[in-house]
């Protein structure tokens, strides 16, 4: 597993009024192509890890909370920064034990790399797609496909 950092590894918003540290691997990093993470990042998409909320701490600041209705129709409980807005994660809904952390609020992103993508349909029309990872063209049913490729990835 020489493809991650030592844990824990730390992260936090623009300002530095919220930080986090995270203890553990992430389960899976993907890019997402949907057009409300296209308007938060402000380019053609975020990178997003799935990680279980017991491997994160805050260690400053206290994160603010929106619910924003997404480009599924379901309702996802957004959270970040009060002072400069950057989006810190997301609860997913009927998950309540993980969190979907933006990988580029990372001290050092240089190991996160995404095995995969979400809302494809959505991507900018010159966004070049790796057809041998696991791609969804909308919200994938389950993250299970992202976190088995994550897996394998990591193993090799």
């Amino acid at each position: 597993m020489g493809k991650l950092p030592r844990f824990p590894v730390e992260g936090g918003c623009q300002c530095g009024a919220v930080r986090y540290s995270l203890k553990s691997a992430p389960l899976a990093v993907y890019a997402c192509h949907c057009k409300d993470c296209q308007r938060f990042s402000g380019t053609t998409h975020s990178l997003s890890m799935v990680v279980q909320e017991a491997t994160v701490a805050l260690t400053k600041g206290t994160p603010v909370a929106f619910n924003k209705a997404a480009d599924s129709g379901r309702v996802v409980r957004m959270l970040g920064c009060p002072e400069c807005g950057t989006k810190i994660w997301n609860e997913p809904a009927g998950n309540t034990d993980m969190l979907i952390i933006k990988a580029g609020n990372l001290d050092d992103i240089s190991w996160a790399q995404p095995i995969g993508n979400i809302w494809t349909d959505s991507k900018a029309p010159w966004v070049l797609i790796d057809p041998s990872v696991p791609n969804f063209p909308g919200q994938p049913p389950s993250r299970q496909p992202l976190i088995d490729a994550y897996t394998e990835y990591l193993a090799t």
